[in-house]
């Protein structure tokens, strides 16, 4: 079992930077990759950014492609998501997952483990 937990998230305003972090616990090298997702209000999940656990491979949803970075310390268990430039349309719960098996597609359907999601808002 891997438990994510997300930390972060506040109040931003256009143009401005934060930092989210997801701390991993419990079988974290069984962790193929991690990611983020966010779901803005009446919107559906959608995909963020992903990172291969131990090649470090990236990838990103040409909506914040860059803008957003993410990033992984394996010795901490974390991964962050440092973004800059944030839009009002930014604004959304961030979630982290992790999946223990590669695959292709970035749906919320391929991850099996999932944190709480913190609040991420940008105003105008």
């Amino acid at each position: 079992q891997v438990q994510l937990v997300e930390s972060g998230g506040g109040l931003v305003q256009a143009g401005g930077s934060l930092r989210l972090s997801c701390a991993a616990s419990g079988q974290t090298s069984s962790i193929y990759d991690m990611a983020w997702f966010r779901q803005a209000p009446e919107k559906e999940r959608e995909f963020v950014a992903a990172i291969i656990r131990g090649r470090g491979s990236t990838n990103y949803a040409d909506s914040v492609k860059g803008r957003f970075t993410i990033s992984r310390d394996n010795v901490q268990n974390t991964v962050y998501l440092q973004m800059v430039s944030l839009k009002p349309e930014d604004t959304a719960v961030y979630y982290c997952a992790a999946r223990r098996s590669p695959a292709y597609s970035y749906t919320i359907t391929a991850y099996v483990y999932w944190g709480q999601g913190t609040q991420v808002t940008v105003s105008s």
